[in-house]
This record gives structure tokens, sequence and C-alpha cells, in this order.
């Protein structure tokens, strides 16, 4: 039986409602993206997973826990590789803040081609690809088989799936569910793709908040 990775963004922040920047800074869901959770949460009730994995910033760690509360055998593992990119000095300021200085239409497919410098104090991208990266390779190396669970960032989760169907930037929605298929050859193919179970609303890719948090 090949290895299966249930990827979940986050549920929507007060950040992400707010149009701020969120890395590795940290804000709690709003009510509704509680709410839009808790239908996911549901939706993946029936899954039979041998383990989870999330970031360890607040919003995952709240998002996943919602998760697994129809999964009450199953314990909850961090790993600060999971993090989103970092925004540096700009963590927690204006969205518009930073587009007074790139274009997002440039700036992020930079990032997930490992191109991208990186705005002052924070990461330059091919390093934070390369933590990304390794991350998703511990876990399929710890997991041979079976379904796991990954609750995870916009940002993070794309520099991961772009691996396996390279192309335009797809944002994904809050609470949305992919879900990756490791052969045991080590070939990996996205089965689904940030489906929004929860009709959380795919944001705007114009606005960050397509894609960071």
């Amino acid at each position: 039986m090949p290895l299966t990775l249930t990827l979940v963004r986050h549920g929507r922040t007060v950040y992400n409602t707010e149009g701020l920047l969120q890395g590795w800074c940290d804000s709690p869901l709003t009510p509704s993206g509680l709410e839009g959770v808790r239908v996911t949460a549901a939706h993946l009730a029936d899954r039979r997973f041998v383990a989870a994995y999330a970031s360890p910033l607040g919003r995952t760690v709240t998002t996943a826990g919602e998760i697994l509360a129809h999964h009450p055998d199953v314990p909850l593992l961090t790993d600060p590789d999971l993090r989103e990119y970092s925004f540096g000095e700009l963590e927690a300021t204006p969205e518009v803040d930073l587009w007074s200085r790139v274009d997002p239409f440039e700036m992020f497919p930079a990032v997930l081609a490992g191109t991208f410098p990186g705005l002052p104090g924070g990461e330059e991208s091919a390093g934070y690809l390369h933590r990304v990266r390794s991350a998703f390779d511990r876990i399929e190396q710890a997991h041979p088989e079976g379904d796991v669970l990954v609750v995870s960032h916009g940002v993070t989760l794309l520099a991961y799936l772009t691996t396996i169907v390279p192309g335009p930037i797809t944002p994904l929605a809050n609470a949305s569910v992919s879900t990756v298929q490791v052969h045991p050859d080590g070939s990996r193919e996205v089965l689904t793709f940030g489906v929004d179970v929860a009709g959380q609303g795919v944001p705007d890719a114009s606005r960050t908040a397509a894609v960071d948090g």
C-alpha cells in the first residue's frame, strides 16, 4: 500500500482577514475560520491516519487539533521546518507595504523557484525550499505506507506540491485539502489539489492572503 499525504492549509486567521503579512508571526483563527476547519475535520473523520504533523505555529496546531479530535489515538508531531515563509521585518505589517517594494506576481513564483533573495530580516528562498522539502522527505521516509496528515501553510504546501506538478501558482483556500500519493519507487502523484471542502473561498490571487500564512 502506498503512502498518502493528506495536506491541509490552516483555517482563516485574523491576519488573513485584516490583510496583514503572516509568515513566522501568528494570529488566531477567526470564528468563521474555526467553523471552516470543523467542516474539514468532519470531512476527514473517516480517514485512518497513521500519523499527523503540523507546523508549530498556533494556527496550524489549532487546525490539526480540530481534525485529530476525530482521531484521538493519533498524536500530533510538530516540525519547525513546516513553518511558513518568513517575511522578516515586514511580518504583521499591511500587505500593501510589501507591494510597494515588489510585484506579488513576480515574488511568489520566484520564492517557489528558489530565486528570490528574501526580504530584510527574512528567508532567502533557496534555503526555505530546502527546509520544507527536507521536512517532507523525513515524513515520507518515516512512513512508507498509510495515510499521514500534514497541516501547514499556503506557501509551504505549494513549495511541496509544485515539486510534483510545476506550473502557475493556484492559491489554496483556508482549510482546503490536497492529497498526494507517494509510491514505493519514490514517485509522487497529486490526487487532489486544494479542494475547498469548507467553502472558505479561494483568495484573490493578487493578494498575499492567497498564498501566505
